[in-house]
């Protein structure tokens, strides 16, 4: 019985490895040609009105869309390798698009039937597109070296930028924001200019210009000492008073210089040439202090003698 078994399956070996061949092969012919049906799903592109139209998109649309296809199995199966994908016209900004088989391409030399899509349509929602000039807004990030600082309030070159885009959210901008300047680097003093670019509040949105020249101003660090009801002293005749006798000073000087100024330095004074022996005149208060700047309250007296 062992014998009977064993020949049936070596004899002639070779042609029955043969025929199981060509019955694969059969099989593969005739099932990879029955009809089918399936489902794929595929890429959706889409072309938007371009940028001059006065229509702006601002819903959302599906990245891809799934189809339902009746063709060959085999065809089927190659097809889900990301060969085919789906082309919307959305140029003329309709509102309710309903997908058909026109839309969906196909590799060459591709026969299937497109039956059903899922979704069926979507929905499209646009606004008004607008243009409207925006400010700039500047900052500074970090500090110059010791004993420097930024004088003033950056300025912006241009000031404002146009701004283009859905006009829910253009009409809604305060400001755009320029890159902060930098100025951790900088060790003298003067003006520096940066070319900065503008961030983009939003995707949608399009700025020109792109960028702006930002200026920051770094001068000596100073403080002010302010006092109050100080004397007015006549230089030239030897009687000479004001009126108003005493005057308010504020001293604007470099921090080190402030913290060692003392009372009796301060000696605002008017100056009087004069070769009459008696008489009056309108004349500035002056103070003299190295590395200080004076001003004063009321900046003129009236000198007599």
């Amino acid at each position: 019985m062992w014998d009977r078994i064993k020949a049936a399956f070596t004899e002639n070996l070779n042609l029955k490895l043969l025929s199981f061949a060509f019955a694969l092969v059969l099989y593969s012919l005739v099932h990879g040609g029955q009809d089918a049906r399936g489902s794929i799903s595929v890429d959706l592109e889409v072309n938007l009105p371009p940028e001059s139209g006065d229509k702006v998109f601002i819903g959302s649309i599906p990245r891809d869309v799934r189809i339902f296809v009746r063709g060959s199995s085999q065809t089927i199966d190659n097809l889900r390798g990301g060969a085919v994908h789906m082309l919307v016209d959305l140029t003329d900004a309709p509102e309710h698009v309903v997908f058909n088989p026109k839309m969906v391409r196909l590799p060459d030399n591709v026969r299937v039937e497109v039956e059903q899509f899922e979704p069926p349509y979507i929905d499209l929602k646009w606004e008004q597109r607008v243009t409207r000039d925006v400010p700039v807004q500047v900052s500074v990030v970090g500090a110059p070296a010791k004993n420097l600082v930024v004088k003033g309030a950056l300025t912006s070159e241009p000031k404002t930028v146009k701004v283009r885009g859905p006009q829910s959210a253009v009409m809604v901008l305060q400001y755009v924001r320029a890159e902060a300047v930098d100025v951790r680097t900088i060790t003298s003093e003067g003006l520096y200019p940066r070319p900065l670019a503008i961030e983009k509040p939003s995707p949608r949105l399009r700025i020109d210009p792109t960028s702006v020249i930002v200026s920051a101003e770094i001068a000596r660090e100073v403080s002010t000492a302010k006092f109050q009801k100080v004397p007015v002293v006549v230089v030239g005749p030897s009687k000479g008073t004001t009126l108003p006798p005493t005057v308010d000073v504020t001293l604007t000087c470099p921090p080190d210089v402030v913290r060692s100024l003392r009372q009796e330095q301060i000696v605002p004074e008017v100056d009087v040439d004069s070769k009459e022996t008696t008489g009056s005149a309108n004349r500035p208060v002056t103070l003299k202090i190295e590395r200080c700047e004076a001003s004063f309250q009321p900046p003129h007296v009236v000198a007599r003698w």
